[in-house]
């Protein structure tokens, strides 16, 4: 469980109740993170929403030849910083991340239980329809970012 002043300081949760911050709240844990530590991994099972408190976070797809494996190609495709939220497929069927998560430097982040959150989203649709309004804000900028790092790889020097 956190604090619920944690909660109010973040943009993120700026739609939330006062009774709703209470709740997720206590759904929540801080976590820390040293430098060159994998959050998670592409494919990995989504269980946990965070957000970044402190710190920076590299977001890597990761794409592996089938018959040449030793061929990985590893793309970065954003960086996360604090007040963003990460693993946003704890909220978006199939429940299944789609980037591996590095930290650049030593973290601190808040970890949300993504099946308890489910929960609070289902008993309460409020909470349900702002969690998808930030989320679907967080995905817009990040295809923006995506966009412009596809953009800058493809143009010619």
């Amino acid at each position: 469980m956190v604090s619920k002043e944690l909660l109010r300081r973040f943009p993120f949760f700026g739609f939330l109740t006062p009774a709703q911050i209470r709740e997720v709240a206590l759904i929540s844990d801080e976590i820390s993170l040293e430098a060159g530590e994998v959050l998670f991994s592409i494919g990995d099972k989504a269980d946990a929403l965070y957000v970044l408190l402190s710190g920076s976070i590299d977001l890597h797809y990761i794409v592996i030849d089938e018959h040449l494996p030793q061929l990985k190609k590893d793309f970065l495709v954003g960086t996360i910083n604090p007040g963003e939220p990460l693993a946003i497929s704890a909220v978006i069927p199939p429940y299944e991340l789609t980037a591996t998560a590095v930290a650049t430097e030593s973290c601190t982040l808040l970890k949300i239980d993504g099946v308890e959150l489910l929960a609070l989203c289902e008993a309460d649709p409020a909470l349900a329809y702002g969690l998808q309004a930030q989320i679907a804000r967080a995905t817009m900028e990040r295809l923006h970012m995506t966009r412009v790092l596809l953009a800058a790889a493809t143009t010619p020097v």
